[in-house]
């Protein structure tokens, strides 16, 4: 515009208005739209008093598009007869000599803004045929505030540590907090990338026809912990150094004693075809409280509950949870992290059905290059370490560990002597089972994602340190 931006021309209009003026005569008048009046109006009341402005609503009759071509080029029906060739038609087909367009004329009326000339019935009419509607206007009539001034200052929207310093900001305006006004909203949210692979986990033990067992109780026995599962009191992972102790309170007052009492037989004098561990076994270390240190012993209460029911039925159990351990926090170790486990019980189950299992676990993950290492778990024999071929570190790592729990656990909970239990466990948090877990961790976190630093991570090179697996592939 030539005069100046429009909040400044509408200010000097003001200045020489009698009253206050109106924001669609002026866009009218300065040959813009009326929304950017609009525009200038709302920038000023932000600026404080300079202008009171009063919303007004009006209604007015505007064409459709198909009404602004019939006020053009004429009605239908009057352009049917115009098109009748110049050597005319038979009387017959024709029986019209000359026609006034007449709904030409009233669109005509309503474009030229004087739709009051048209009755209420003709109004109708037009609106009935889509060629009129009925619009409203919201406008704003404005008139000078108890601060006018027809030049703009910039109100101060941050209070800098210059102004401070120097004093300046008891001289600026600034503009008022809106404590009413919205932020912006985020595009879109994503769930954390574990709360991803957790669920996927979880599907796939439900696909397997699993039942997820309860792991709400982080505060464990020691017996649940440790003893239930046949590792000696004496073991160094009931060091304070790697489990955490509780000192109020410090031991559980319920244990099953009827199955605490063969526990101990077992520990200190044998049973079940084992010799024991030929030791004082304590009460009271048993009672000790911890935060548990894996969710094997959320699998110790569901096998013992497993037991009491006769006769004895298979079961499939599964729980992803919180476990906790006493490590010094560096890039490799946690105090807390989540495990994986799955558990079958059932008649007769040999390694082959564990190796089985895990095959069809891991090849859901979408694992399929799998190898087996003989190793040793306190509470299982024979036991394995699961091995996969990493693509992206070219090497084997370790995705997991599994074994069969060994009779002197299981016995004592008074499951039959012909009844095996097959168990596997893993890690949420390893990179590797997440680079695995995950199709495309790209699709999974909503942005770019450099999976070169996945394969990098400590973790990662951990795992692919042990080098490959020594014993035989499975079949």
């Amino acid at each position: 515009m030539a005069d100046g931006p429009v909040a400044e021309v509408l200010l000097q209009r003001l200045e020489a208005a009698d009253g206050g003026l109106g924001s669609a005569e002026l866009a009218a008048e300065l040959g813009v739209e009326h929304q950017t009046v609009v525009g200038a109006v709302k920038s000023l009341q932000a600026l404080g008093e300079i202008i009171e402005a009063e919303l007004r609503s009006t209604k007015r009759w505007e064409l459709t598009a198909e009404g602004e071509e019939i006020a053009r080029e004429g009605s239908h029906e009057a352009r049917v007869f115009r098109s009748v060739p110049p050597e005319g038609l038979p009387q017959s087909e024709l029986m019209v000599d000359s026609v006034e367009d007449e709904v030409q004329r009233r669109l005509q009326l309503v474009q030229g803004g004087q739709a009051e000339k048209l009755g209420e019935k003709e109004r109708s009419e037009l609106r009935k045929r889509k060629l009129l509607t009925e619009v409203t206007l919201k406008t704003y009539w404005v008139s000078k505030g108890s601060a006018f001034s027809t030049s703009i200052s910039k109100q101060e929207t941050e209070l800098s540590p210059e102004m401070i310093s120097s004093g300046s900001w008891q001289d600026r305006p600034f503009k008022p907090y809106n404590f009413s006004a919205h932020g912006v909203l985020p595009d879109s949210g994503h769930l954390h990338p574990l709360l991803k692979v957790r669920t996927q986990f979880r599907q796939i033990f439900l696909e397997m026809g699993f039942t997820e067992m309860p792991t709400d109780n982080y505060i464990e026995s020691s017996f649940w912990n440790f003893d239930a599962l046949f590792q000696p009191q004496q073991h160094p992972a009931r060091d304070q150094h790697d489990t955490f102790f509780l000192r109020d309170p410090a031991q559980a007052q319920q244990l099953p004693m009827d199955y605490v009492h063969r526990v101990k037989r077992t520990h200190s004098q044998g049973g079940y075809g084992s010799q024991g561990y030929k030791y004082n076994w304590k009460l009271d270390e048993a009672r000790k409280n911890l935060l548990r240190t894996h969710t094997t012993s959320a699998s110790a209460r569901a096998l013992y509950r497993l037991a009491q029911k006769k006769p004895f039925t298979a079961a499939k159990y599964f729980s992803i949870d919180r476990v906790f351990r006493n490590e010094t926090l560096d890039a490799t170790h946690l105090a807390e992290f989540h495990q994986i486990e799955g558990v079958v019980a059932d008649h007769g189950l040999t390694l082959g059905h564990l190796m089985g299992v895990l095959r069809e676990f891991f090849t859901k993950l979408g694992i399929t290059q799998l190898r087996f290492k003989p190793t040793y778990n306190p509470y299982t024999e024979p036991s394995m370490e699961v091995f996969s071929y990493h693509q992206g570190l070219k090497k084997w790592v370790e995705v997991g560990n599994s074994g069969i729990f060994r009779p002197e656990m299981l016995l004592p909970m008074g499951l039959p002597e012909n009844v095996s239990v097959i168990a596997w466990g893993l890690s949420l948090e390893r990179p590797t089972m997440i680079k695995y877990g995950i199709n495309n961790i790209r699709e999974l976190v909503g942005h770019k994602v450099n999976l070169q630093m996945v394969y990098d991570s400590p973790l990662c090179r951990l795992d692919a340190e042990r080098g490959p697996p020594s014993t035989q592939e499975a079949a």
